[in-house]
């Protein structure tokens, strides 16, 4: 099959339509079925105790409503970049260069921040170098083409799946546990419960990659909605189930104090064999996320070096694998460097608040579609857009004045580009 010429992309080549409803929700799943289930708990029951169960409904509500906006989108302009074409096309160049910019930089530093989570599961007294070695291994996955791509996020979803299974079956089958814990609201407050959420929604940030490989998507209209949907609902009720599990078995304020809550709630079953398993899926969940991440980034540089807002050199697809392969290396060698000498929780932090400003973006785009163009209730994303911008608020002062500044960078930039032209 001959690659289709990219809309936009002057004499570029454009990106072969392979990936089917099933592959699109493997890239779903691997995004949100990262490391986010296995970090994100312990911290959220420190803001919230059992309130967490509530951060986590409200976070699953906004993915929802960036879900929906996302997918009308998606299918309404199927092209590599995601909400850099949907703010373009709706709001402005600005505004869609600014999702875009925020994008690159926050998913970049996520990029580094799932790194180090394999390193720090994998081989803690050498984390840096670990990270460093798996951006470089995917990497060369990605380059090699989206199909082998998916092969291997099929293989890691299967087992981190089989892992989170094991534990909720292991602390249900053997540990009869304190089920009061699970409606123990006493000192939770709505600031508390606000903060859970956002820091569970970091682990739900990863159904817009789907929509970023619209250009790579057979009958996108129809594949991209259902396969975010299908993806999403399935992580919502796997995370719940965890959720659950860990707070039964260790009860909020031992899973407040715990760095690896899923090792500690493994553990307390009695059943030892099971922690290699558990940490194993960690390092699995985390390199799932990098795969998918790094597919992301990579589209939507392309897209955007496509309009000239990036380096051209990065608007090229290679003629045999039909990837973005400048941009895939590119990608990689920041992430790279970033693993290398980054912290992982200052990474985390930045990339949210950036990722925020792209979903609220997306949201703006998305109310302004009318009803012969797949329009979501309206409702939908005025919800996701206050709900991204009052979590991006109640995200810490050093992750807002950072993401802000970088923000402000880029708005810079552009201004001087228009300048010039």
């Amino acid at each position: 099959m001959t690659a289709e010429k990219a809309p936009g992309s002057g004499n570029s080549i454009g990106l072969r339509r392979s990936l089917g409803v099933a592959d699109a929700v493997v890239v779903g799943l691997s995004s949100m079925l990262g490391a986010g289930i296995f970090a994100a708990l312990a911290p959220a029951a420190r803001a919230a105790g059992a309130g967490l169960l509530v951060g986590l409904a409200v976070a699953g509500l906004l993915a929802y409503c960036n879900a929906t906006s996302s997918a009308r989108l998606a299918a309404l302009y199927p092209a590599s970049g995601g909400t850099y074409v949907y703010g373009r096309q709706r709001l402005g160049e600005f505004w869609g260069y600014l999702a875009g910019w925020g994008f690159v930089v926050g998913k970049t530093a996520s990029c580094a921040a799932m790194a180090l989570t394999v390193g720090w599961y994998a081989w803690p007294a050498h984390a840096h170098l670990i990270a460093v070695t798996a951006v470089v291994a995917l990497t060369v996955v990605n380059y090699l083409g989206v199909r082998k791509s998916m092969w291997v996020s099929r293989i890691i979803v299967t087992a981190v799946l089989v892992v989170l299974v094991g534990v909720v079956a292991a602390v249900f089958g053997t540990h009869t546990g304190d089920f009061a814990a699970l409606t123990d609201f006493a000192g939770v407050s709505g600031g508390g419960v606000l903060q859970s959420a956002g820091l569970l929604f970091f682990a739900f940030a990863g159904y817009a990659r789907i929509a970023t490989l619209g250009e790579e998507v057979r009958d996108p209209a129809h594949t991209i909605p259902r396969a975010i949907g299908i993806a999403l609902a399935i992580t919502v009720a796997v995370y719940a189930a965890v959720a659950v599990a860990v707070l039964i078995a260790l009860g909020p304020g031992r899973l407040a104090a715990t760095a690896r809550p899923l090792v500690e709630a493994a553990r307390v079953t009695g059943l030892s064999w099971l922690l290699p398993f558990v940490a194993g899926g960690a390092v699995l969940a985390a390199l799932g996320s990098l795969l998918s991440l790094m597919l992301g980034v990579s589209r939507t540089s392309l897209a955007m070096a496509r309009d000239g807002h990036l380096p051209r050199r990065l608007d090229a697809v290679h003629p045999r694998f039909e990837v973005p392969h400048r941009a895939e290396l590119a990608v990689g060698a920041v992430a790279a460097v970033l693993a290398a000498t980054v912290d992982l929780r200052g990474a985390i932090g930045f990339s949210s608040f950036a990722v925020l400003v792209y979903y609220a973006v997306a949201n703006a785009s998305a109310f302004t579609l009318g009803p012969d163009e797949g329009a979501p209730p309206k409702v939908v994303p005025v919800c996701g857009l206050l709900g991204c911008v009052v979590v991006a608020v109640a995200l810490p002062l050093t992750s807002t004045i950072a993401g802000a500044g970088v923000l402000a960078l880029g708005a810079a930039l552009f201004w001087v580009r228009s300048r010039r032209r």
